[in-house]
C-alpha cells in the first residue's frame, strides 16, 4: 500500500512538473486601447517577434527610431520638400524640419500580439516652436500595419490569425 502511495505522489509530482515546464509565460504585459484614428491589428506572433520585425524592417529602410522599448517603437520619417496641402492643414514647418511620428505598441501572449499604430505630423521638430497634430490612419498606414504583422508573422511559429 505504501508502495502505491508513494509511486501515486511521484507520478503527481513529475505531472504537476511538465505541465509547468511547458507553460510559456510572457512579462506582465500592458493593457492598449485603440484611440480614434488610430489603426490595429492582430499578429500571430509574440510581442518580441513584433518588436524585433518592427525594428529590422525601420533600419532597413533607413527609418529613425526615436525609442525602442520591449513595448513601443517609435519611428521618425523626415519630409523634404514642399508640401502645400500640409501647409495649409498644420500650417507651415519654416523654423524647422517637418516629420511624420509613428508609434507602434503592442501588447499579447504567445501567439496573440495587438499593435496599435498613431501617427502625428510634427513642425519645426526639435526647436522650441515644434507642434505635433495626430494624423487619422490612412489605407497607406495600414498597408504598413499589415506589412508588420506578414514579417512578424514569417518570423513566427505561431498559426496565423485573421485581421
Amino acid at each position: 500500500m505504501r508502495r502505491i502511495v508513494l509511486t501515486s505522489l511521484c507520478a503527481l509530482t513529475l505531472a504537476a512538473c511538465q505541465s509547468g515546464s511547458q507553460t510559456t509565460s510572457l512579462p506582465n504585459q500592458p493593457q492598449l486601447n485603440v484611440p480614434a484614428g488610430a489603426q490595429s491589428v492582430n499578429i500571430a506572433a509574440d510581442p518580441m517577434t513584433v518588436r524585433a520585425a518592427l525594428v529590422s524592417s525601420a533600419q532597413e529602410r533607413g527609418t529613425v527610431i526615436l525609442q525602442d522599448q520591449p513595448n513601443m517603437v517609435v519611428l521618425e520619417r523626415p519630409m523634404s520638400g514642399e508640401n502645400p496641402a500640409l501647409d495649409a492643414e498644420f500650417g507651415p514647418s519654416d523654423n524647422g524640419q517637418r516629420v511624420i511620428r509613428i508609434r507602434v505598441r503592442f501588447t499579447g501572449t504567445p501567439c496573440q500580439t495587438l499593435a496599435v499604430q498613431d501617427l502625428a505630423v510634427i513642425n519645426n521638430v526639435r526647436t522650441a516652436l515644434e507642434q505635433s497634430f495626430v494624423l487619422p490612419g490612412n489605407p497607406n498606414t495600414m498597408q504598413s500595419l499589415q506589412g508588420l504583422k506578414s514579417r512578424a508573422e514569417q518570423n513566427s511559429s505561431c498559426p496565423a490569425v485573421a485581421s
